[in-house]
């Protein structure tokens, strides 16, 4: 029964990301280009969000 949960939740997640890739694909290229932007610019402030928190967890621990 694990595995029949595991491959559902796979494919409902392989689904969600294939509607959305379809879903950028599918508009025009000008807003597919701010879209992507607007993604990326994102993502790079999470990544210095969570960098930033994983540098200051370290220092904590050493520091402790």
């Amino acid at each position: 029964m694990a595995n029949t949960g595991k491959t559902v939740a796979t494919l409902l997640i392989g689904a969600a990301v294939g509607a959305a890739v379809g879903y950028v694909l599918a508009t025009d290229k000008d807003a597919r280009t701010e879209k992507m932007e607007k993604l990326k610019d994102r993502l790079s402030s999470l990544r210095s969000k969570f960098s930033k928190k994983g540098h200051d967890l370290e220092e904590e621990i050493y520091n402790a």
